[in-house]
């Protein structure tokens, strides 16, 4: 018996990396998956390549491959009738109810604050913030409409926690995702709906190793280095599996009582 056994949960940004980890997990402890990834470029200003159809396809072949239903599409968080028009139909096809989301979209790119361009910022904010308001805004109806209560957990950053150089955009963007995580915990919790963010750090994926423009950062301003300290020099980067054992906790009844938090999974970053 797996722990979310007959409940559907919703996956944005899950064509690799965290949020195909995400999805494959949750699936494997039982539930029926609902994905969305825009699975092409968002950013001219991102310097790791973007997730691709092909992608999508592999997290789609993995779930099945547990044996759970997947319903998966390319919709972008910016999409507000996107996500209501897939979860819709998730939803009628997997029983009418919708038990787990996770807000997991997001992407990373670099720059001093006063060196972006309107466009850096606003994509930035437009996909890392107001498309987690989208995603909550979207999923809360039928959640509150199915009356089984749920889990909401958004993925932050420890940029979230504390604002880092070179990434003032980011760190805005996911402090923003702080903020709006608790006020859905308070307005949601009447509903037994929980709303918790949880805040990776470096974890192995496109967005950590396969971007030449973080180097060129590092590079060019080496005083930087110390903000991306951790307490667990041995441990460099986290795995995507690392993070999924935390959605698996909030996503499921062993974190019944927890609601509004922030839960770090971050080689105690956000301590030094």
């Amino acid at each position: 018996m797996g722990l979310l056994d007959g409940r559907v949960a919703f996956v944005t940004g899950a064509a690799r990396g965290q949020g195909r980890s995400h999805a494959v997990r949750l699936a494997r402890e039982g539930a029926s998956i609902i994905a969305i990834d825009v699975a092409a470029e968002v950013s001219i200003d991102t310097g790791y390549p973007p997730a691709t159809p092909a992608d999508l396809d592999e997290t789609v072949a993995l779930v099945a491959a547990e044996g759970q239903p997947i319903l998966a599409r390319a919709v972008d968080v910016r999409d507000s009738d996107g996500m209501d028009a897939i979860l819709a139909e998730g939803i009628a096809e997997f029983g009418g109810r919708l038990d787990v989301v996770v807000a997991n979209a997001g992407i990373v790119n670099w720059g001093r604050f006063w060196e972006l361009s309107e466009g850096q910022w606003q994509t930035m904010i437009d996909i890392n913030l107001t498309g987690v308001w989208r995603t909550l805004r979207a999923s809360a109806p039928p959640m509150i409409g199915a009356g089984n209560g749920g889990s909401i957990i958004t993925i932050s950053s420890v940029a979230g926690i504390k604002s880092l150089p070179g990434q003032s955009h980011y760190s805005a963007s996911k402090h923003g995702v702080v903020g709006l995580t608790k006020s859905a915990a308070v307005e949601l919790g009447e509903y037994g709906i929980r709303v918790n963010s949880i805040h990776p750090w470096g974890v192995a994926t496109a967005m950590a190793l396969e971007d030449p423009l973080m180097e060129k950062v590092f590079t060019d301003h080496p005083n930087y280095g110390m903000s991306y300290a951790s307490a667990l020099p041995s441990l460099a980067l986290a795995e995507p599996n690392d993070i999924s054992d935390g959605v698996v906790y909030l996503a499921s009844d062993l974190s019944r009582a927890v609601t509004g938090t922030q839960l770090t999974i971050d080689m105690g970053a956000t301590k030094v």
